[in-house]
């Protein structure tokens, strides 16, 4: 019988790490380790919380009675690179370089702590569709101002995991497949996944995107020119109006559905149409690729935490069930999605991709 391999993932994020144990692509241990903002705040930058994580998780680990050595791969969630295609990458210098000089986010301590265990116990470590994944075609980033350039930010570890599972339900490969996939969360991702590549899509740190949770979504240019130039906001406000502080926070004053949704069933007529808003914009953008991929899609795929909400889920297939089958994956898989590209390498069912920093998209200048 072949040796089973052992993975652990690891995904820090702003207030907590996650990280999880996989006998194959079984879970068998995951834990949330709680950060505390006093002592996140003394570290400068991001990249100096390094220590102070990885010494969390092996403490985290042993008190289970893991031991670092005896995995057989480390897996973790990456982020500070260049724009790259999808796939499982294998961490190389030119990660970590990059991860640490742009670390403005803790996932891309994903990479940088998954490293350090692999190298310090001869083992091999790997990324999985980080965030910087972009698949657009080129025609997809056009806009009509010659200097701005769409560019592909999406939940791309959620998209990849449900668009493989969703060609297994299918009986396909996803390479075969067309879908239109969105992830509903605090923040909601859209992308029209076209024979493995994510050819179209939102962008969840412009506003181009639906109205989600915590962030604005699309408004039209106009009124945003107008608010930059009244003087009642400056740079940053105005940026988490789009991120952070829009959407239902602005609208509701909360980010929770689930609060949301209890107002709605004491009568709040207002929370029941901003609710309502954000599921038809969600319905709305859904529709809105289905020309990328010439209307030829095998399913619509729901994933994500919001995705829970039945009815939520039935309204959007009232709104989109026309353009094909829909199939819901509710929550959020990321911890798995890590795990199954790292397990799908070392079992040979995939090559493991090299990161090179080279720019995905070279400009107008290759067209003139």
């Amino acid at each position: 019988m072949a040796e089973k391999i052992q993975l652990l993932a690891v995904n820090p994020g702003s207030t907590s790490t996650k990280i999880a144990v996989f006998i194959d692509q079984e879970k068998v241990f995951g834990k949330d380790i709680i950060h505390q903002a006093e002592k996140l705040d003394t570290f400068k930058e991001i990249s100096d919380q390094f220590e102070y994580r990885r010494d969390m998780i092996t403490e985290a680990l042993e008190a289970e009675g893991y031991k670092l050595e005896d995995f057989t791969a480390f897996v973790g969630r990456g982020g500070g690179l260049n724009a790259c295609a999808g796939g499982t990458y294998e961490i190389n210098e030119q990660i970590i370089n990059h991860a640490t000089t742009n670390s403005n986010h803790p996932a891309t301590l994903g990479s940088i702590i998954s490293d350090s265990f692999a190298k310090k116990y001869g083992k091999r470590s790997f990324i999985v569709n980080p965030p910087d994944v972009d698949e657009f075609e080129p025609v997809a980033r056009v806009t009509g101002i010659a200097e701005v350039i769409r560019e592909s930010r999406i939940h791309s570890l959620s998209h990849k995991e449900v668009g493989l599972r969703a060609a297994e339900q299918l009986g396909k490969k996803y390479e075969d497949c067309n879908f239109l996939i969105a992830h509903i969360g605090g923040g909601i991702s859209v992308a029209a996944h076209k024979k493995g590549l994510m050819v179209d899509g939102t962008d969840l740190l412009t506003g181009d995107c639906p109205m989600a949770p915590t962030r604005s979504g699309f408004v039209p240019p106009g009124w945003i020119v107008k608010m930059c130039f009244s003087g009642k906001y400056n740079e940053k406000e105005m940026s988490q109006l789009l991120r952070k502080n829009g959407g239902l926070v602005d609208h509701l004053g909360t980010s929770d559905v689930l609060e949301v949704k209890d107002r709605i069933a004491k009568g709040d007529k207002y929370a029941k149409l901003i609710y309502d808003a954000m599921i038809y914009q969600v319905a709305k953008t859904i529709g809105s690729y289905a020309p990328a991929l010439c209307g030829e899609v095998d399913a619509v795929v729901l994933t994500g935490g919001i995705s829970r909400d039945e009815n939520l889920v039935a309204e959007l297939k009232k709104s989109i069930g026309f353009l094909g089958d829909v199939i819901v994956f509710p929550g959020e898989f990321e911890m798995e999605a890590l795990a199954n590209g790292a397990y799908r390498v070392l079992t040979g069912v995939e090559t493991p991709l090299v990161y090179t920093g080279d720019p995905i998209w070279g400009g107008y200048e290759a067209y003139k």
